[in-house]
Protein backbone atom coordinates (compact mmCIF):
# COMPACT_ATOMS: atom_id res chain seq x y z
CA UNK A 1 0.00 0.00 0.00
CA UNK A 2 1.12 3.27 -1.21
CA UNK A 3 1.96 5.98 1.21
CA UNK A 4 -0.76 8.87 0.13
CA UNK A 5 1.59 11.91 1.26
CA UNK A 6 4.01 10.91 -1.35
CA UNK A 7 4.14 13.62 -3.99
CA UNK A 8 4.46 10.49 -6.78
CA UNK A 9 1.04 9.04 -5.01
CA UNK A 10 -0.65 12.27 -5.07
CA UNK A 11 -0.05 12.57 -8.38
CA UNK A 12 -1.50 9.18 -9.25
CA UNK A 13 -4.49 10.31 -7.30
CA UNK A 14 -4.84 13.60 -9.11
CA UNK A 15 -4.82 11.56 -12.49
CA UNK A 16 -7.50 8.85 -11.19
CA UNK A 17 -9.87 11.72 -10.32
CA UNK A 18 -9.30 13.60 -13.86
CA UNK A 19 -9.73 10.93 -15.94
CA UNK A 20 -12.85 9.89 -13.83
CA UNK A 21 -14.07 13.60 -14.70
CA UNK A 22 -13.57 13.41 -18.64
CA UNK A 23 -15.07 9.82 -18.34
CA UNK A 24 -18.42 11.71 -18.04
CA UNK A 25 -17.94 13.00 -21.52
CA UNK A 26 -18.23 9.49 -22.72
CA UNK A 27 -20.86 7.80 -24.43
CA UNK A 28 -22.59 5.89 -20.96
CA UNK A 29 -23.80 2.25 -21.30
CA UNK A 30 -27.12 1.97 -21.74
CA UNK A 31 -28.17 -1.83 -20.60
CA UNK A 32 -27.15 -4.84 -19.47
CA UNK A 33 -26.64 -7.65 -22.39
CA UNK A 34 -26.00 -10.27 -19.56
CA UNK A 35 -26.90 -11.36 -16.37
CA UNK A 36 -24.53 -12.99 -14.32
CA UNK A 37 -25.29 -15.35 -11.60
CA UNK A 38 -24.43 -13.21 -8.30
CA UNK A 39 -20.97 -15.15 -7.19
CA UNK A 40 -20.07 -13.11 -4.52
CA UNK A 41 -21.58 -14.39 -1.07
CA UNK A 42 -22.50 -12.06 1.54
CA UNK A 43 -23.13 -12.90 5.24
CA UNK A 44 -26.77 -12.50 6.04
CA UNK A 45 -25.67 -11.29 10.07
CA UNK A 46 -23.38 -8.79 8.68
CA UNK A 47 -26.23 -7.57 6.74
CA UNK A 48 -28.92 -7.74 9.77
CA UNK A 49 -26.04 -5.16 11.26
CA UNK A 50 -26.49 -2.70 8.63
CA UNK A 51 -29.82 -2.71 8.59
CA UNK A 52 -29.34 -1.90 12.63
CA UNK A 53 -27.22 0.59 11.37
CA UNK A 54 -24.08 -1.09 12.76
CA UNK A 55 -21.84 -0.54 10.40
CA UNK A 56 -18.38 -2.99 11.06
CA UNK A 57 -15.81 -2.53 8.37
CA UNK A 58 -12.33 -3.03 8.18
CA UNK A 59 -12.24 -3.67 11.87
CA UNK A 60 -14.23 -0.97 13.26
CA UNK A 61 -17.97 -0.74 14.68
CA UNK A 62 -19.89 2.75 14.45
CA UNK A 63 -23.14 2.55 15.45
CA UNK A 64 -25.28 5.07 13.93
CA UNK A 65 -29.25 3.67 13.36
CA UNK A 66 -30.68 6.96 11.30
CA UNK A 67 -27.11 7.46 9.06
CA UNK A 68 -26.95 6.94 6.31
CA UNK A 69 -23.46 4.77 5.39
CA UNK A 70 -21.74 7.84 3.40
CA UNK A 71 -22.84 9.94 6.12
CA UNK A 72 -20.14 8.21 8.60
CA UNK A 73 -16.40 9.84 9.23
CA UNK A 74 -14.19 6.93 8.56
CA UNK A 75 -12.03 6.52 11.02
CA UNK A 76 -9.18 5.29 8.31
CA UNK A 77 -7.95 4.49 5.25
CA UNK A 78 -9.10 0.99 4.95
CA UNK A 79 -12.79 2.06 6.34
CA UNK A 80 -13.20 4.18 3.54
CA UNK A 81 -11.98 1.73 0.92
CA UNK A 82 -14.28 -0.45 2.53
CA UNK A 83 -16.82 1.60 2.00
CA UNK A 84 -16.54 2.46 -1.36
CA UNK A 85 -15.64 -1.01 -2.74
CA UNK A 86 -19.15 -2.34 -1.97
CA UNK A 87 -18.10 -5.80 -0.45
CA UNK A 88 -21.17 -4.68 2.01
CA UNK A 89 -23.79 -4.66 -0.91
CA UNK A 90 -23.51 -8.48 -0.82
CA UNK A 91 -24.72 -8.27 2.74
CA UNK A 92 -27.50 -6.66 2.08
CA UNK A 93 -28.59 -8.82 -1.11
CA UNK A 94 -27.68 -11.95 1.46
CA UNK A 95 -30.50 -10.28 3.60
CA UNK A 96 -32.44 -10.02 0.30
CA UNK A 97 -36.12 -8.52 1.90
CA UNK A 98 -37.59 -5.12 0.76
CA UNK A 99 -36.19 -2.98 3.44
CA UNK A 100 -32.64 -4.38 2.58
CA UNK A 101 -33.08 -3.42 -0.94
CA UNK A 102 -34.54 -0.09 -0.29
CA UNK A 103 -31.38 0.54 2.19
CA UNK A 104 -29.06 -0.74 -0.81
CA UNK A 105 -30.65 1.49 -3.55
CA UNK A 106 -30.64 4.11 -1.36
CA UNK A 107 -27.42 3.90 -0.85
CA UNK A 108 -25.99 3.16 -4.21
CA UNK A 109 -27.67 6.36 -6.02
CA UNK A 110 -26.29 8.10 -3.19
CA UNK A 111 -22.82 7.87 -4.01
CA UNK A 112 -23.36 7.96 -7.44
CA UNK A 113 -24.89 11.64 -6.56
CA UNK A 114 -21.87 12.48 -4.28
CA UNK A 115 -19.32 10.62 -5.96
CA UNK A 116 -20.06 9.90 -9.22
CA UNK A 117 -18.10 13.23 -10.95
CA UNK A 118 -14.96 11.75 -9.21
CA UNK A 119 -15.39 12.51 -5.85
CA UNK A 120 -14.48 10.67 -2.71
CA UNK A 121 -11.75 7.87 -1.99
CA UNK A 122 -13.43 5.60 -4.26
CA UNK A 123 -11.60 5.98 -7.45
CA UNK A 124 -8.64 3.61 -7.40
CA UNK A 125 -8.44 0.49 -10.06
CA UNK A 126 -9.13 -1.79 -7.44
CA UNK A 127 -11.47 -0.12 -5.69
CA UNK A 128 -13.57 0.27 -8.96
CA UNK A 129 -12.84 -2.87 -10.15
CA UNK A 130 -14.40 -4.46 -7.00
CA UNK A 131 -17.20 -2.04 -6.79
CA UNK A 132 -17.94 -2.74 -10.79
CA UNK A 133 -18.61 -6.49 -9.99
CA UNK A 134 -21.16 -5.73 -7.14
CA UNK A 135 -23.10 -3.59 -8.87
CA UNK A 136 -23.37 -6.04 -12.02
CA UNK A 137 -23.64 -9.40 -9.64
CA UNK A 138 -26.31 -7.56 -7.95
CA UNK A 139 -28.30 -5.43 -10.20
CA UNK A 140 -31.71 -6.68 -10.32
CA UNK A 141 -31.43 -6.27 -6.83
CA UNK A 142 -30.79 -2.73 -6.78
CA UNK A 143 -32.71 -1.76 -10.14
CA UNK A 144 -36.14 -3.61 -8.88
CA UNK A 145 -38.73 -1.13 -8.67
CA UNK A 146 -36.72 2.27 -9.87
CA UNK A 147 -37.81 4.49 -12.49
CA UNK A 148 -36.20 5.37 -15.57
CA UNK A 149 -34.13 8.51 -14.67
CA UNK A 150 -32.85 6.20 -11.86
CA UNK A 151 -32.01 3.63 -14.20
CA UNK A 152 -30.24 5.97 -16.45
CA UNK A 153 -28.12 7.21 -14.18
CA UNK A 154 -27.10 4.02 -13.16
CA UNK A 155 -26.21 2.36 -16.22
CA UNK A 156 -24.35 6.08 -16.76
CA UNK A 157 -22.35 5.56 -13.98
CA UNK A 158 -21.80 1.83 -15.07
CA UNK A 159 -20.48 3.02 -17.82
CA UNK A 160 -18.28 5.99 -16.24
CA UNK A 161 -16.52 3.45 -14.42
CA UNK A 162 -15.79 0.99 -16.98
CA UNK A 163 -13.72 3.92 -19.49
CA UNK A 164 -12.16 5.35 -16.10
CA UNK A 165 -10.91 1.16 -15.57
CA UNK A 166 -10.01 0.95 -19.02
CA UNK A 167 -7.63 4.10 -19.02
CA UNK A 168 -6.25 3.46 -15.09
CA UNK A 169 -5.88 -0.52 -14.41
CA UNK A 170 -2.40 -0.12 -15.47
CA UNK A 171 -1.77 1.99 -12.90
CA UNK A 172 -2.72 -0.84 -10.19
CA UNK A 173 -0.30 -1.92 -7.65
CA UNK A 174 0.65 -5.45 -9.03
CA UNK A 175 -0.44 -8.58 -7.46
CA UNK A 176 -4.36 -8.95 -5.71
CA UNK A 177 -4.89 -4.66 -6.65
CA UNK A 178 -4.51 -5.14 -10.73
CA UNK A 179 -6.25 -8.77 -10.74
CA UNK A 180 -9.22 -6.85 -8.68
CA UNK A 181 -9.07 -4.08 -11.46
CA UNK A 182 -8.79 -6.42 -14.38
CA UNK A 183 -11.49 -8.84 -13.52
CA UNK A 184 -13.66 -5.81 -12.97
CA UNK A 185 -12.85 -4.63 -16.42
CA UNK A 186 -13.48 -7.71 -18.06
CA UNK A 187 -16.69 -8.80 -16.11
CA UNK A 188 -18.40 -5.34 -16.63
CA UNK A 189 -17.08 -5.05 -20.59
CA UNK A 190 -18.62 -8.28 -21.44
CA UNK A 191 -22.26 -7.30 -19.54
CA UNK A 192 -22.72 -4.03 -20.31
CA UNK A 193 -24.13 -3.16 -23.77
CA UNK A 194 -21.41 -0.90 -25.89
CA UNK A 195 -18.23 -1.57 -23.64
CA UNK A 196 -16.92 -4.98 -25.68
CA UNK A 197 -14.02 -3.13 -26.80
CA UNK A 198 -12.44 -2.84 -23.22
CA UNK A 199 -12.48 -6.72 -22.97
CA UNK A 200 -9.61 -8.07 -25.14
CA UNK A 201 -6.81 -5.15 -23.48
CA UNK A 202 -7.77 -6.59 -20.52
CA UNK A 203 -7.81 -10.15 -21.32
CA UNK A 204 -4.45 -9.31 -22.82
CA UNK A 205 -3.37 -7.74 -19.18
CA UNK A 206 -4.60 -10.11 -17.56
CA UNK A 207 -2.60 -13.08 -19.31
CA UNK A 208 0.50 -11.06 -18.38
CA UNK A 209 -0.10 -10.37 -15.06
CA UNK A 210 -0.82 -14.30 -14.44
CA UNK A 211 2.54 -14.81 -16.13
CA UNK A 212 4.40 -12.01 -13.68
CA UNK A 213 2.42 -13.03 -10.39
CA UNK A 214 2.05 -17.01 -10.39
CA UNK A 215 5.01 -19.18 -10.11
CA UNK A 216 5.09 -22.71 -11.14
CA UNK A 217 4.14 -23.82 -8.17
CA UNK A 218 0.69 -21.77 -8.32
CA UNK A 219 1.85 -19.28 -5.64
CA UNK A 220 1.97 -15.47 -4.97
CA UNK A 221 5.60 -13.47 -4.11
CA UNK A 222 4.26 -12.15 -1.39
CA UNK A 223 3.34 -15.36 -0.06
CA UNK A 224 -0.04 -14.49 1.83
CA UNK A 225 -2.32 -17.64 1.53
CA UNK A 226 -5.59 -15.47 1.45
CA UNK A 227 -4.54 -13.33 -1.17
CA UNK A 228 -3.88 -16.60 -3.49
CA UNK A 229 -7.34 -17.58 -2.81
CA UNK A 230 -8.85 -13.74 -3.67
CA UNK A 231 -6.79 -13.53 -6.90
CA UNK A 232 -8.20 -17.81 -7.61
CA UNK A 233 -11.77 -16.54 -7.21
CA UNK A 234 -10.97 -13.56 -9.20
CA UNK A 235 -9.58 -15.72 -12.08
CA UNK A 236 -12.48 -17.86 -11.95
CA UNK A 237 -15.22 -15.11 -12.16
CA UNK A 238 -13.26 -13.65 -15.68
CA UNK A 239 -12.83 -17.50 -16.91
CA UNK A 240 -17.07 -18.22 -15.88
CA UNK A 241 -18.06 -14.75 -17.23
CA UNK A 242 -16.26 -15.59 -20.51
CA UNK A 243 -17.71 -18.87 -21.19
CA UNK A 244 -21.15 -17.36 -19.96
CA UNK A 245 -20.34 -15.23 -23.31
CA UNK A 246 -19.07 -17.95 -25.94
CA UNK A 247 -15.40 -16.62 -25.47
CA UNK A 248 -12.43 -19.03 -24.63
CA UNK A 249 -9.93 -18.08 -22.20
CA UNK A 250 -5.86 -17.97 -22.67
CA UNK A 251 -4.42 -20.61 -21.97
CA UNK A 252 -2.18 -18.68 -19.47
CA UNK A 253 -5.47 -17.78 -17.74
CA UNK A 254 -6.50 -21.44 -17.46
CA UNK A 255 -3.07 -22.77 -16.30
CA UNK A 256 -2.40 -20.07 -13.29
CA UNK A 257 -6.19 -21.51 -12.19
CA UNK A 258 -5.16 -24.95 -12.65
CA UNK A 259 -1.73 -24.18 -11.02
CA UNK A 260 -3.20 -22.06 -8.14
CA UNK A 261 -5.88 -24.50 -7.46
CA UNK A 262 -3.84 -27.57 -5.51
CA UNK A 263 -1.52 -25.43 -3.87
CA UNK A 264 -5.03 -23.90 -2.18
CA UNK A 265 -5.68 -27.70 -0.75
CA UNK A 266 -2.44 -28.14 0.85
CA UNK A 267 -2.62 -24.91 2.75
CA UNK A 268 -6.00 -25.92 3.58
CA UNK A 269 -6.15 -26.98 7.46
CA UNK A 270 -8.09 -29.94 8.49
CA UNK A 271 -10.91 -28.09 9.63
CA UNK A 272 -11.23 -25.94 5.89
CA UNK A 273 -9.84 -22.61 6.78
CA UNK A 274 -6.29 -21.26 5.12
CA UNK A 275 -3.06 -21.45 6.87
CA UNK A 276 -2.65 -17.73 8.83
CA UNK A 277 0.85 -16.55 7.71
CA UNK A 278 2.33 -13.22 6.27
CA UNK A 279 -0.78 -11.39 6.47
CA UNK A 280 -3.33 -13.70 5.39
CA UNK A 281 -6.16 -14.58 7.88
CA UNK A 282 -8.81 -18.21 7.18
CA UNK A 283 -10.48 -16.56 4.34
CA UNK A 284 -13.98 -15.48 4.29
CA UNK A 285 -16.66 -18.34 5.33
CA UNK A 286 -17.14 -20.07 2.48
CA UNK A 287 -15.00 -18.73 -0.11
CA UNK A 288 -12.77 -20.84 0.05
CA UNK A 289 -15.22 -23.94 -1.04
CA UNK A 290 -16.93 -22.03 -3.61
CA UNK A 291 -13.31 -21.18 -5.25
CA UNK A 292 -12.49 -24.70 -5.07
CA UNK A 293 -16.13 -26.25 -6.31
CA UNK A 294 -15.71 -23.06 -9.36
CA UNK A 295 -12.36 -23.79 -10.44
CA UNK A 296 -13.38 -27.55 -11.54
CA UNK A 297 -9.36 -28.53 -11.06
CA UNK A 298 -9.63 -31.45 -8.12
CA UNK A 299 -5.93 -32.27 -7.99
CA UNK A 300 -4.07 -31.43 -5.06
CA UNK A 301 -0.43 -31.65 -4.22
CA UNK A 302 1.37 -33.79 -2.34
CA UNK A 303 2.38 -33.00 1.15
CA UNK A 304 5.04 -30.97 0.52
CA UNK A 305 6.48 -27.30 -0.24
CA UNK A 306 3.70 -25.22 -1.72
CA UNK A 307 4.34 -21.62 -1.96
CA UNK A 308 6.88 -21.85 0.45
CA UNK A 309 5.08 -23.86 3.14
CA UNK A 310 5.66 -27.40 4.44
CA UNK A 311 2.27 -29.83 5.08
CA UNK A 312 1.79 -32.88 7.18
CA UNK A 313 -1.00 -34.51 7.93
CA UNK A 314 -2.25 -37.84 9.14
CA UNK A 315 -5.58 -39.25 10.99
CA UNK A 316 -7.61 -36.32 12.17
CA UNK A 317 -4.20 -33.61 12.07
CA UNK A 318 -3.01 -30.91 9.68
CA UNK A 319 0.41 -28.84 10.45
CA UNK A 320 1.31 -26.24 8.18
CA UNK A 321 4.86 -25.03 8.52
CA UNK A 322 6.26 -21.47 7.26
CA UNK A 323 9.74 -23.47 5.40
CA UNK A 324 10.97 -20.72 3.01
CA UNK A 325 12.55 -17.13 2.47
CA UNK A 326 9.71 -14.85 3.81
CA UNK A 327 8.75 -12.00 1.42
CA UNK A 328 11.66 -9.35 0.46
CA UNK A 329 10.75 -6.06 -1.53
CA UNK A 330 8.10 -4.87 -2.44
CA UNK A 331 6.44 -8.14 -1.73
CA UNK A 332 6.73 -8.17 1.93
CA UNK A 333 4.78 -4.88 2.86
CA UNK A 334 2.61 -6.78 4.53
CA UNK A 335 5.18 -9.95 5.49
CA UNK A 336 5.67 -11.62 8.72
CA UNK A 337 9.03 -12.38 10.43
CA UNK A 338 7.55 -16.04 10.56
CA UNK A 339 9.90 -18.39 9.43
CA UNK A 340 9.72 -22.37 10.75
CA UNK A 341 6.65 -21.13 12.95
CA UNK A 342 3.37 -23.64 12.46
CA UNK A 343 -0.01 -23.75 12.75
CA UNK A 344 -1.74 -27.23 14.09
CA UNK A 345 -5.69 -28.32 13.91
CA UNK A 346 -7.35 -31.30 14.68
CA UNK A 347 -10.49 -32.08 12.84
CA UNK A 348 -12.50 -28.76 13.48
CA UNK A 349 -10.50 -27.33 16.03
CA UNK A 350 -7.30 -25.36 15.52
CA UNK A 351 -4.77 -26.06 18.06
CA UNK A 352 -1.63 -24.51 17.43
CA UNK A 353 -1.80 -20.96 15.74
CA UNK A 354 0.05 -17.86 15.31
CA UNK A 355 -1.48 -14.53 16.55
CA UNK A 356 -2.26 -13.59 13.10
CA UNK A 357 -2.42 -9.99 10.96
CA UNK A 358 -3.48 -7.06 13.00
CA UNK A 359 -4.24 -4.76 10.55
CA UNK A 360 -7.93 -3.96 11.49
CA UNK A 361 -6.73 -2.91 15.32
CA UNK A 362 -4.09 -0.35 14.18
CA UNK A 363 -0.55 0.42 13.31
CA UNK A 364 0.71 -0.82 16.57
CA UNK A 365 -0.95 -4.23 16.49
CA UNK A 366 -0.10 -4.90 12.96
CA UNK A 367 3.37 -4.17 13.50
CA UNK A 368 3.00 -6.70 16.78
CA UNK A 369 1.52 -9.06 14.31
CA UNK A 370 4.42 -9.30 11.98
CA UNK A 371 7.17 -9.91 14.88
CA UNK A 372 8.47 -12.96 15.31
CA UNK A 373 7.04 -13.63 18.85
CA UNK A 374 3.29 -13.78 17.77
CA UNK A 375 4.16 -16.60 15.78
CA UNK A 376 4.65 -20.26 17.31
CA UNK A 377 8.52 -20.62 16.74
CA UNK A 378 11.61 -19.92 18.42
CA UNK A 379 12.59 -15.95 19.25
CA UNK A 380 15.90 -14.58 20.45
CA UNK A 381 17.20 -12.26 22.91
CA UNK A 382 13.68 -10.27 21.70
CA UNK A 383 14.84 -9.88 17.82
CA UNK A 384 12.92 -11.56 15.46
CA UNK A 385 14.40 -13.83 12.35
CA UNK A 386 13.84 -10.66 10.48
CA UNK A 387 13.54 -7.16 10.98
CA UNK A 388 11.18 -3.80 10.01
CA UNK A 389 12.99 -1.49 8.20
CA UNK A 390 11.89 1.51 5.85
CA UNK A 391 11.58 0.95 1.93
CA UNK A 392 12.81 4.50 1.04
CA UNK A 393 10.14 4.06 -2.41
CA UNK A 394 7.01 5.27 -0.97
CA UNK A 395 5.44 2.27 1.00
CA UNK A 396 3.45 3.36 3.96
CA UNK A 397 3.98 -0.27 5.50
CA UNK A 398 7.50 -0.71 6.73
CA UNK A 399 9.44 -3.95 4.44
CA UNK A 400 11.41 -6.87 5.85
CA UNK A 401 15.22 -6.46 5.96
CA UNK A 402 17.84 -8.41 7.45
CA UNK A 403 15.69 -11.76 6.44
CA UNK A 404 16.61 -15.07 6.39
CA UNK A 405 18.58 -15.98 3.24
CA UNK A 406 18.93 -20.02 3.69
CA UNK A 407 15.93 -21.98 4.98
CA UNK A 408 17.34 -25.84 3.78
CA UNK A 409 14.02 -28.17 4.43
CA UNK A 410 13.62 -31.80 4.09
CA UNK A 411 11.23 -34.32 4.00
CA UNK A 412 11.16 -38.10 5.01
CA UNK A 413 9.58 -41.11 6.77
CA UNK A 414 10.19 -41.65 10.17
CA UNK A 415 10.07 -45.01 11.94
CA UNK A 416 6.13 -44.15 12.75
CA UNK A 417 5.24 -41.29 10.82
CA UNK A 418 6.87 -38.31 8.80
CA UNK A 419 9.28 -35.92 9.52
CA UNK A 420 9.91 -32.36 8.31
CA UNK A 421 13.10 -30.58 9.36
CA UNK A 422 14.41 -26.96 8.49
CA UNK A 423 16.42 -24.57 9.40
CA UNK A 424 16.90 -20.77 9.11
CA UNK A 425 20.45 -18.03 9.01
CA UNK A 426 17.88 -15.24 10.38
CA UNK A 427 19.84 -14.47 13.85
CA UNK A 428 23.61 -15.90 12.48
CA UNK A 429 24.53 -12.28 11.67
CA UNK A 430 23.14 -10.91 15.09
CA UNK A 431 23.90 -13.84 17.50
CA UNK A 432 25.68 -16.36 15.21
CA UNK A 433 23.04 -18.71 15.86
CA UNK A 434 21.28 -21.00 13.10
CA UNK A 435 17.82 -22.05 14.46
CA UNK A 436 16.94 -26.03 13.16
CA UNK A 437 13.40 -27.41 13.62
CA UNK A 438 12.45 -31.02 13.71
CA UNK A 439 9.06 -32.04 13.23
CA UNK A 440 7.71 -36.03 13.78
CA UNK A 441 4.03 -36.66 12.92
CA UNK A 442 3.07 -40.10 13.71
CA UNK A 443 1.01 -42.02 11.46
CA UNK A 444 -2.23 -42.24 13.12
CA UNK A 445 -1.91 -37.98 13.65
CA UNK A 446 -2.28 -38.53 17.62
CA UNK A 447 1.45 -37.42 18.00
CA UNK A 448 3.59 -34.40 17.06
CA UNK A 449 7.45 -34.72 18.34
CA UNK A 450 9.34 -31.77 18.08
CA UNK A 451 12.74 -30.71 18.33
CA UNK A 452 14.21 -27.28 18.09
CA UNK A 453 18.61 -26.91 18.30
CA UNK A 454 20.37 -23.41 18.57
CA UNK A 455 23.54 -24.32 16.53
CA UNK A 456 26.82 -22.00 15.97
CA UNK A 457 28.27 -24.01 12.65
CA UNK A 458 31.46 -22.42 11.51
CA UNK A 459 33.93 -20.49 13.20
CA UNK A 460 32.94 -16.82 11.88
CA UNK A 461 29.33 -18.15 13.28
CA UNK A 462 31.47 -19.36 16.68
CA UNK A 463 33.36 -15.96 16.71
CA UNK A 464 30.34 -14.07 16.47
CA UNK A 465 28.09 -15.97 19.54
CA UNK A 466 31.23 -15.42 21.71
CA UNK A 467 31.10 -11.95 21.13
CA UNK A 468 27.67 -11.66 22.04
CA UNK A 469 28.43 -13.87 24.86
CA UNK A 470 30.93 -11.44 26.24
CA UNK A 471 28.58 -8.54 26.05
CA UNK A 472 25.95 -10.42 28.26
CA UNK A 473 28.87 -11.24 30.93
CA UNK A 474 28.87 -14.86 30.09
CA UNK A 475 25.59 -14.81 31.18
CA UNK A 476 24.00 -16.61 28.29
CA UNK A 477 21.58 -15.57 25.41
CA UNK A 478 17.98 -15.97 26.09
CA UNK A 479 15.72 -17.91 23.91
CA UNK A 480 11.65 -18.07 23.81
CA UNK A 481 10.23 -21.22 22.34
CA UNK A 482 6.33 -20.14 21.81
CA UNK A 483 2.92 -22.49 20.91
CA UNK A 484 0.37 -19.94 20.41
CA UNK A 485 -2.56 -21.49 21.67
CA UNK A 486 -6.31 -20.91 20.04
CA UNK A 487 -8.71 -18.69 22.24
CA UNK A 488 -11.19 -21.66 22.18
CA UNK A 489 -9.00 -24.07 23.88
CA UNK A 490 -9.09 -24.40 27.51
CA UNK A 491 -5.06 -25.13 28.68
CA UNK A 492 -4.00 -25.78 32.01
CA UNK A 493 -0.99 -26.60 33.69
CA UNK A 494 -0.67 -30.34 34.64
CA UNK A 495 1.27 -32.63 36.64
CA UNK A 496 2.95 -30.55 38.47
CA UNK A 497 3.98 -28.25 36.37
CA UNK A 498 5.34 -30.78 33.84
CA UNK A 499 2.86 -30.82 31.53
CA UNK A 500 0.30 -28.54 29.89
CA UNK A 501 -3.22 -29.93 29.25
CA UNK A 502 -5.18 -28.57 26.33
CA UNK A 503 -8.61 -29.60 26.46
CA UNK A 504 -10.60 -28.50 22.57
CA UNK A 505 -14.61 -27.68 22.68
CA UNK A 506 -14.88 -31.06 20.50
CA UNK A 507 -14.01 -32.87 24.08
CA UNK A 508 -10.23 -33.96 22.42
CA UNK A 509 -7.41 -33.92 25.15
CA UNK A 510 -3.67 -32.97 23.72
CA UNK A 511 -0.72 -32.95 26.39
CA UNK A 512 2.22 -30.59 26.13
CA UNK A 513 5.68 -32.05 27.73
CA UNK A 514 9.58 -30.89 27.54
CA UNK A 515 12.44 -32.58 27.41
CA UNK A 516 14.81 -29.56 28.27
CA UNK A 517 16.58 -26.89 30.59
CA UNK A 518 14.14 -24.91 29.33
CA UNK A 519 11.17 -23.72 31.98
CA UNK A 520 7.75 -24.08 30.80
CA UNK A 521 5.12 -21.43 31.45
CA UNK A 522 1.41 -20.72 30.17
CA UNK A 523 1.24 -17.08 29.63
CA UNK A 524 -1.15 -14.57 27.91
CA UNK A 525 -1.40 -13.97 24.23
CA UNK A 526 -3.78 -12.45 21.71
CA UNK A 527 -5.50 -13.93 18.53
CA UNK A 528 -5.90 -11.36 16.19
CA UNK A 529 -8.71 -12.12 13.94
CA UNK A 530 -10.21 -10.06 10.51
CA UNK A 531 -13.81 -9.30 11.38
CA UNK A 532 -13.71 -8.70 15.40
CA UNK A 533 -13.44 -5.27 16.85
CA UNK A 534 -10.63 -6.32 19.28
CA UNK A 535 -8.19 -9.01 19.95
CA UNK A 536 -9.13 -11.72 21.77
CA UNK A 537 -7.35 -13.14 25.47
CA UNK A 538 -5.86 -16.40 24.70
CA UNK A 539 -2.82 -18.44 26.16
CA UNK A 540 0.33 -19.80 24.72
CA UNK A 541 3.02 -22.00 26.17
CA UNK A 542 6.37 -20.31 26.31
CA UNK A 543 9.67 -22.64 26.66
CA UNK A 544 12.01 -19.88 28.00
CA UNK A 545 16.25 -20.47 28.66
CA UNK A 546 19.74 -19.34 27.66
CA UNK A 547 21.94 -20.48 25.08
CA UNK A 548 25.07 -20.90 26.83
CA UNK A 549 27.21 -23.32 24.08
CA UNK A 550 27.52 -23.59 20.60
CA UNK A 551 24.67 -25.99 20.18
CA UNK A 552 21.78 -25.97 22.66
CA UNK A 553 18.65 -28.30 22.09
CA UNK A 554 14.68 -28.08 22.88
CA UNK A 555 12.49 -30.94 23.17
CA UNK A 556 9.13 -31.10 22.96
CA UNK A 557 6.16 -33.24 22.33
CA UNK A 558 2.07 -32.54 21.64
CA UNK A 559 -0.04 -36.10 22.16
CA UNK A 560 -3.35 -36.70 22.54
CA UNK A 561 -4.28 -38.29 25.65
CA UNK A 562 -4.80 -41.95 25.59
CA UNK A 563 -8.56 -41.51 26.99
CA UNK A 564 -9.22 -39.55 23.61
CA UNK A 565 -11.17 -41.75 20.98
CA UNK A 566 -10.01 -42.06 17.63
CA UNK A 567 -13.14 -40.78 16.31
CA UNK A 568 -15.31 -37.57 17.72
CA UNK A 569 -18.51 -36.63 16.53
CA UNK A 570 -17.54 -32.96 16.71
CA UNK A 571 -21.18 -31.05 16.23
CA UNK A 572 -20.52 -28.01 17.64
CA UNK A 573 -21.59 -24.99 15.55
CA UNK A 574 -19.00 -21.69 15.57
CA UNK A 575 -21.05 -18.82 15.58
CA UNK A 576 -18.92 -15.71 14.89
CA UNK A 577 -20.21 -13.15 17.22
CA UNK A 578 -20.03 -9.20 15.53
CA UNK A 579 -20.26 -7.59 18.50
CA UNK A 580 -16.78 -8.26 19.99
Amino acid sequence: MLNPNRLGTRYTRAMHRLQARLSTLARPATLLTSMPEPRTIGSFAKGRQLLAGNFLLAGHLIVSPKASIWDIDPPDLEFEHDLHGFAWLDDLAAVGDSIARQKAQAWTWQWIDTCGAGRGAGWLPELTGRRLIRWINHAIFLLQGQDKSKTDAFYRSLGQQVIFLSRRYSTAVPGLPKFEALTGLIYAGLALEGMARHVDPALKALTRECKRQIDEQGGLATRNPEELLEVLTLLTWARTALEDVGRTPSDTHRDAIRRIAPTLRTLRHADGGLARFHGGGRGLEGRLDAALAACRVKDRQADGLAMGYARLSAGRTSIIMDASKPPTGENSYNAHASTLAFEMTSGRRPVIVNCGSGVSFGEDWRRAGRATPSHSTISLDGFSSARLGESGKGWREEQLVDAPTEVPVQMSNANDGIRLEGGHNGYVDTHGLTHARTLELTFDGRGLAGEDLLLALNDTAKRQFDRVLDAKNLQGVPFQARFHLHPDVDATVDLGGAAVSIALKSGEIWVFRHNSKATMTLSSSVYLEKGRLKPRAAKQIVLSGVAMEYATRIRWSLAKAQETSIAIRDLNRDELDLTY
